[in-house]
């Protein structure tokens, strides 16, 4: 008999669980897949694309139906857990429904934040996190109105490309001095900022909002400075929050996220979790690579091996509102370490490479990404990289020429 497993959360991080599951031991467990959204898996990093009209959903699923129903698996989307029964192991699905497990993998993924700001509940406020935000955004955008996109980070400039290519009139209004500040240094920030504007959007920084002005619907922010701009709506953007509450309230140990170990597992025995709900080692990554990777240790470990997750190396590589942007590693440079850098502002290109003690440790790059993966590879292994020193900021080829 195949060991019921139930997976609750049916997104990135669920359908790569399922999969490394179904190449180590296909059948020895019977999965079920609970997702609160009414639709397959998809790339939600692709979410922008969807929201500027260059894919439809149905593009961005991660796998077809077919692809679940061959690997045995139970989906069950459009349903929302409501509780965790510890003791009898069971799930109580809000449509009445009881599922039980032998173990349970908690895959619950975050939210968008909602500031707590005055007005922030009027018709017209958004988020940009899933499916369906992307679907009233589309209606907004389609009214060719006025929208403010409040947070700079990747969600922000997601948001903000998506509705401008979409036919909206975007501003962003950034809280700190520059963009992308956890992944960006400050000259590969202002790049980026550059070429945004440079596409209509209309960018503000060190702008704090204070308050959403409006009768029942939107029509104003305000600023710290006392700078009131109009809008018809506003999309919050400004950061997520880990989907713990399901955890917490069935008893299992919670911090800033669900608290795991190094094989995935919480303080309940056969209860784990992966993704961004998950925080190992005082850390939520909110990225999808770190999922991938407890992921691929966690089937390992479901599967009687030994695995161990010991953290992952933040990165960044992706296009950002059409701009190829990647980022790794001490981008910043800690003490004792040295900077290489090359800029063309005219060509759209920044190259930021750090290095202490011989090994690449962080890295930058705007415009031209094809250097990320070996970048992220040298950060990766810890590679001695000082017979390549004078080569590295100019890509690989050069650097394996002159080791030749």
């Amino acid at each position: 008999m195949s060991e019921p497993l139930v997976i609750i959360g049916n997104g990135m991080a669920a359908a790569r669980l399922v999969d490394e599951l179904s190449k180590r031991a296909l059948g020895r467990y019977a999965i079920a897949v609970i997702g609160e959204e009414p639709r397959l898996a998809y790339n939600r990093v692709q979410l922008s694309s969807v929201l500027a009209g260059d894919a439809d959903m149905a593009e961005i699923e991660l796998r077809p139906a077919s692809w679940w129903r061959d690997r045995g698996v139970t989906l069950l989307y459009g349903a929302k857990a409501r509780a965790i029964d510890v003791a009898t192991k069971r799930v109580s699905l809000e449509n009445g429904e009881n599922i039980g497990f032998s173990k349970l993998v908690l895959a619950t993924g975050s939210r968008a934040l909602r500031l707590p700001l005055p007005g922030a509940q009027l018709s017209g406020v958004h988020v940009f996190r899933d499916g369906a935000d992307v679907d009233a955004l589309k209606r907004l955008a389609a009214q060719r109105k006025k929208i403010i996109v409040i947070g700079g980070g990747l969600l922000g400039l997601e948001a903000a490309y998506g509705l401008a290519k979409s036919g909206a009139d975007v501003t962003l209004a950034h809280v700190t001095d520059r963009l992308m500040e956890r992944q960006l240094d400050k000259e590969a920030a202002e790049l980026l900022k550059l070429l945004i504007a440079s596409r209509g959007i209309e960018i503000l920084l060190e702008a704090r909002t204070t308050g959403i002005i409006g009768d029942e619907c939107v029509r104003a922010i305000e600023l710290a400075d006392g700078r009131r701009l109009a809008a018809d709506g506003i999309v919050f953007a400004a950061g997520i929050a880990p989907n713990m509450e399901l955890a917490r309230d069935a008893g299992v140990s919670t911090q800033r996220g669900i608290i795991i170990d190094d094989h995935m597992q919480t303080n309940i025995d056969d209860i784990f979790a992966l993704g961004e709900c998950a925080e190992h080692r005082d850390v939520c990554y909110g990225l999808v690579e770190p999922a991938y990777e407890q992921a691929r240790v966690l089937a390992a470990r479901l599967c009687g091996e030994s695995d161990i997750y010991e953290g992952s190396v933040v990165s960044t590589n992706l296009k950002v509102s059409g701009v190829n942007v990647f980022s790794a590693g001490d981008f910043m440079g800690s003490d004792g370490a040295e900077t290489i850098s090359w800029r063309d502002f005219g060509l759209g290109l920044y190259k930021k490479l750090v290095i202490k003690n011989g090994r690449l440790t962080g890295a930058v790059l705007i415009g031209d990404t094809s250097a990320a993966l070996w970048c992220l590879e040298l950060i990766r292994s810890r590679a001695d990289a000082t017979q390549w020193r004078d080569a590295l900021i100019f890509g690989r080829s050069l650097c394996e020429r002159k080791a030749a």
